[in-house]
This record gives C-alpha cells, sequence and structure tokens, in this order.
C-alpha cells in the first residue's frame, strides 16, 4: 500500500514536573530533509532526534519541533552556601568595620564568582533523551497513520487514471492494422489517378512496398506492448503491501509512460490514435503530479 508524504504528528507529556511536547510536519521532497528545532538548553539531543526520525522516516521534507517547560524545583539553580560564608567571613574580618551598621547587598553578594552554581545540563539532557525518543517514536506513528490515511486516496486516484489510459490503448492496438489498410487504399486511388491519363495501371508490388515502408515508419507494437509493461508493473507497486517506499520508482515508471506516448504520438498519423494519445498522455500527467506525493 503506498504512503503520501504529507502528515502531522504530535505526542506530549510531563515527567517530574517537565513538561515535553513533540510535533513532527512533513511535506513532499525528493529526498530526506529532517529539521530539527530544540529549546536551547536541549540542543545536545539533536542528532539523536534526527537519527531517531531517520529510522522511521525515509523521504520527504520533515520539520520536528521540541517543547519544553521544567517547573519543578530542579529548575532553579544551586547557591553555593560555602562560598556565601567564605566571603562573608572575610568581610566580617576586615579592620575597622562597623559591624552593626554594615549591610550587605544580597543582589551583589549573588553576583559574586562562585556563588551560583551553574548547571553543566548533563543530568538534564540525561533525564530528557529517554522521554524525548518515546515521543519522537509516538508522534511518527501518528504521522504515519495520517500517510496512510492519504495514500489510499491516492490510490483510488492512481487506479481510476491507470484504467483510463489501459482503455485508451486498446482501442490504439485496434487501430493499428485499420490505419494500415487506410493508408493502402488512400495510395492505391492517388496512384490510379495519377496513372490513368497514361493507361498504366498500378503494380500490386509497387504499392505493397510503399505500404511496407509506410507500416515500417508508423510501427508502434514496440512502443504500446512497452507502455502496457510500464502500466502493468506500476499498478504491481502501487498494490504492494510490503511497505518498502515507492515514490521514485513511480516517479521514473511516469517518465517512462510518456516518454512511450510521446513515440507513439510521433510515428502514428491516424487521427483517432492521436485524440487518444491526447487522453493518455493527460492521464500520466496526472499520475506524475501524484507520484510526487508518494514516500
Amino acid at each position: 500500500m503506498i504512503r503520501s508524504m504529507t502528515g502531522f504528528g504530535d505526542a506530549s507529556a510531563r515527567v517530574d514536573g517537565a513538561y515535553y511536547g513533540v510535533e513532527i510536519r512533513s511535506v513532499n521532497n525528493r529526498y530526506f530533509k529532517a529539521q530539527v528545532r530544540l529549546p536551547e538548553e536541549l540542543q545536545g539531543l539533536e542528532a539523536e532526534i534526527d537519527s531517531a526520525i531517520a529510522r522511521r522516516l525515509s523521504r520527504g521534507s520533515i520539520i520536528a519541533t521540541v517543547r519544553y517547560t521544567d517547573t519543578s524545583a530542579n529548575a532553579a539553580a544551586q547557591i553555593n552556601t560555602n562560598a556565601i560564608q567564605r566571603y562573608l567571613a572575610q568581610l566580617l574580618s576586615i579592620p575597622g568595620l562597623d559591624h552593626e551598621s554594615a549591610r550587605v547587598d544580597i543582589g551583589a553578594l549573588m553576583s559574586l564568582p562562585g556563588v551560583i552554581i551553574s548547571d553543566t545540563g548533563e543530568e538534564k539532557l540525561k533525564s530528557a533523551r529517554a522521554v524525548l525518543v518515546g515521543l519522537v517514536d509516538e508522534a511518527c506513528d501518528k504521522l504515519q497513520s495520517m500517510r496512510d490515511r492519504e495514500g489510499k486516496t491516492l490510490l483510488v486516484d492512481l487506479h481510476k487514471h491507470c484504467k483510463l489510459i489501459g482503455e485508451h490503448l486498446a482501442v490504439v492496438k485496434t487501430r493499428v492494422p485499420v490505419t494500415v489498410r487506410m493508408y493502402q487504399d488512400r495510395l492505391r486511388q492517388r496512384m490510379q489517378a495519377l496513372l490513368a491519363e497514361s493507361g498504366t495501371l498500378v503494380k500490386d508490388e509497387d504499392l505493397l512496398r510503399e505500404v511496407a515502408v509506410y507500416a515500417e515508419r508508423t510501427d508502434i507494437a514496440e512502443e504500446v506492448a512497452r507502455l502496457e509493461g510500464h502500466l502493468s508493473q506500476f499498478a504491481e507497486i502501487i498494490d504492494a503491501d510490503d511497505g518498502e517506499p515507492s515514490g521514485r520508482t513511480l516517479d521514473f515508471l511516469s517518465q517512462e509512460l510518456l516518454r512511450e506516448a510521446n513515440t507513439i504520438a510521433s510515428k502514428c498519423l491516424d487521427v483517432e490514435i492521436s485524440r487518444r494519445i491526447v487522453e493518455i498522455k493527460g492521464a500520466i500527467d496526472r499520475i506524475k503530479e501524484q507520484a510526487q506525493n508518494v514516500e
């Protein structure tokens, strides 16, 4: 079953007072391209989240947004009480300082080196890592579910166009012998009209030679056979239930379908076949548009 490249999935969790949220969006792209947006304190997890997404998705332009809010007590920075006591002891040891009237500015004290212990973030990343990887998988599940639903719609549309091409191609096949006979009749009439004044009769061998040249020049049997083969392979791929990405293969096959249709159009001069080929090319163009949205 084919899958669309367009989708959206999200997941969130609250762990130990911290909120984690993941949103993943995907749109068409010929290749896999992921962009991970993380808050500053979780930038160290970018490579791991990118790898987690790449394991689940194989094609498309992916935008993953991570939101993080810590409202727990762990969000507060730690105060180095030993450093404060040391600073106060040094202040009290200053000669001539009036201990009774002296005042300490807490804000200034907090700005002194070593008073606020900076969090290296290692513990925060460690706790966030397992949570976010799980949320990425959950968001990818929802995104893939949406892709599957859109893929079913694409499948119906692609089958419709393939059926239309097959119907027109069947008419083209039946029309080929008719065009050769029509050319033979027209050629005989023209030659008889040109040779009537001289009283010369049209020789069957000459007529057959010209008809054979025309038939060779306008022979589209190979192109029709290849077009049928590509169409059959296209149907097999979109109906396959192996879960493998098939968008690039379908895109290539649609180009080959158009190539064969163009060759048939350039070879054959029959009006009915030309009309049918126009319809076939129109259906192939719609297939190409849809195939570009298949993963």
